[in-house]
C-alpha cells in the first residue's frame, strides 16, 4: 500500500511555535494517532484489473485507437468534422452526387467536399495500403470512396453549378433588367429633358457675354455644382433658384423623379460584377460540356449521371442564350445612356451616371422642399404682419356704424 509522502521536517526557527513547543517538550503531549485508521484513510488507492488483479499500466494512460491513419492529422480531424456536419452516409452521399440531386445537398456542402477531395499523394498512400478496410479512419474511408467515382472533382464542381444555375441566373437576370430599365427610364423622361433645357438656359444667362454664354450643353458633373453656386446674398444656391423658376414657369415637371423608379436600384449596381457573373456562368456551362464529353468512357457507374446531365444542359444552355443576349442589349443601352448626356462611354461609366443623377434628384427634392417651407414662412409672416392693420380697419368700421353717444343727448 503505498503512503502519501510525510511533511518535510523542518529545522526550528528561533522564536518559532516550533522552537518553543520543543523546549517545552510540549511536543510529546500530542494526541496518539491511530496509524491503521490514518492508512486505510488516507494511502494512495492502487487502480485494479476488472478481475481484482494490479494494473501492468499506468492509470493515467488513455488506451491506443486502433484505427490505421494515414492521412495528416489535422487534414484527417477538418474531414471528420465536415462529414459530420453532413449527416449522411458516406455511400449514400456519393449516389446523390451521381444522381445530382440538388435536394439532397446545399452548394456550401458540396463546396467542402471539394475542399477534401483526395490529392495525388494521398491517392498513392491509400492505394498502397493493403491492411483491413474497417481499420482505417473515417476520413481514409471517405477518400476511398470518393476515389471510386472517375474525376470526382470535377463532377463535384459541376453538381455544385447545377445547384446555383437557377438562382444564379435569376440574380443576374434581375439586375440586368434593373440596368436596362433605369436607361430607358432617364432617356425617355420628357421632364427630365426640359429640367436639363432649363439648366442649360440658366448657364447660359449666367455667362452672357463670355465666350461659355452660348453652350449647346454641359457636362453631367456639372449638376452637382448647382448647389455650390451662390447668390450674392448667400441665401439660395442656383439649385434653389432653378425650382424657384421651375415653380413658377414649369410645375408639371417637379415630379420628374417619378419617372426614374428604377434609379435607385440602378446605383447599388455595378456592371464590373454582372460581367464576372456573366463570365462565371458561360465557363460553368464550358465545364459541363467537358465533362458530359469525358465521362463517355467512365462506364455504368456514370450512366444516370450522363443522362441527368444532359437534361441539364438543354436547358442551361437556353437559359444562358437569353442571358447572354439581354446582356447584350443592356451594354448597348448602357452606351446610349451616357452618349445621351454627351459623355464618352469610355471615360464616363454608367455607375458615375446613375450616382450623378441620383444625388441631383436629391438636392432637387432638398431644395424644393427648402423653397417652400421659406414660402410657407413668408406667408406666416404675413398674414401677422396684416392682423393688426385688420384689426384697425374693423375697429374704425364698427365705430363709424356705432359712434359713441354724448351723455348730454
Amino acid at each position: 500500500m503505498g503512503n502519501p509522502p510525510p511533511p518535510p521536517i523542518i529545522s526550528p526557527v528561533q522564536g518559532s511555535l516550533w522552537a518553543e513547543a520543543q523546549k517545552s517538550g510540549e511536543a510529546s503531549k500530542a494526541p496518539e494517532i491511530d496509524i491503521s485508521e490514518l492508512e486505510n484513510l488516507f494511502s494512495a488507492a492502487v487502480p485494479t484489473s476488472n478481475h481484482g488483479r494490479k494494473s501492468t499500466t499506468q492509470g493515467s494512460a488513455a488506451p491506443k485507437s486502433d484505427k490505421v491513419q494515414l492521412i495528416d492529422h489535422r487534414r484527417a480531424y477538418n474531414c471528420e468534422i465536415m462529414l459530420s456536419k453532413v449527416k449522411v452516409p458516406v455511400n449514400e452521399l456519393m449516389k446523390s452526387v451521381l444522381a445530382l440531386e440538388d435536394t439532397a445537398l446545399d452548394a456550401d456542402q458540396v463546396e467542402n467536399l471539394i475542399k477534401f477531395c483526395p490529392t495525388k499523394e494521398e491517392m498513392e498512400l491509400l492505394k498502397g495500403y493493403t491492411g483491413e478496410k474497417e481499420k482505417l479512419g473515417k476520413c481514409e474511408q471517405f477518400l476511398l470512396e470518393l476515389m471510386k467515382v472517375p474525376r470526382v472533382e470535377s463532377k463535384l464542381r459541376v453538381f455544385s453549378f447545377k445547384i446555383q444555375f437557377s438562382s444564379q441566373v435569376s440574380d443576374l437576370r434581375k439586375s440586368l433588367n434593373v440596368v436596362n430599365s433605369a436607361s430607358e427610364e432617364i432617356r425617355n423622361s420628357v421632364k427630365l429633358k426640359r429640367i436639363m433645357q432649363t439648366i442649360l438656359s440658366l448657364g447660359n444667362a449666367l455667362n452672357q457675354g463670355t465666350a461659355r454664354g452660348s453652350a449647346i450643353g454641359f457636362r453631367l458633373d456639372s449638376l452637382l455644382k448647382l448647389i455650390e453656386t451662390r447668390a450674392r446674398n448667400h441665401k439660395m444656391t442656383l439649385m434653389h433658384y432653378l425650382c424657384k423658376v421651375l415653380i413658377d414657369q414649369l410645375p408639371e415637371v417637379l415630379d420628374f423623379s417619378k419617372d426614374l423608379a428604377s434609379l435607385e436600384p440602378a446605383s447599388k449596381i455595378q456592371l464590373k460584377f454582372l460581367a464576372e457573373e456573366m463570365q462565371a456562368v458561360s465557363k460553368g456551362l464550358e465545364k459541363v460540356v467537358q465533362e458530359l464529353s469525358t465521362s463517355e468512357n467512365d462506364g455504368p457507374i456514370s450512366e444516370n449521371f450522363r443522362k441527368i446531365l444532359k437534361e441539364f444542359l438543354r436547358f442551361a444552355e437556353a437559359e444562358v442564350r437569353t442571358l447572354a443576349s439581354l446582356y447584350s442589349t443592356v451594354g448597348r443601352n448602357v452606351d446610349a445612356l451616357i452618349l445621351y448626356f454627351g459623355e464618352d462611354p469610355a471615360r464616363c461609366p454608367f455607375e458615375q451616371v446613375v450616382s450623378t443623377l441620383l444625388n441631383f434628384v436629391r438636392m432637387f427634392i432638398k431644395a424644393h422642399d427648402e423653397n417652400c417651407k421659406q414660402s410657407e414662412n413668408e406667408k406666416k409672416k404675413a398674414a401677422e404682419s396684416d392682423k393688426p392693420k385688420m384689426g384697425a380697419s374693423k375697429e374704425s368700421e364698427r365705430l363709424s356704424r356705432n359712434p359713441i353717444k354724448s351723455g348730454n343727448t
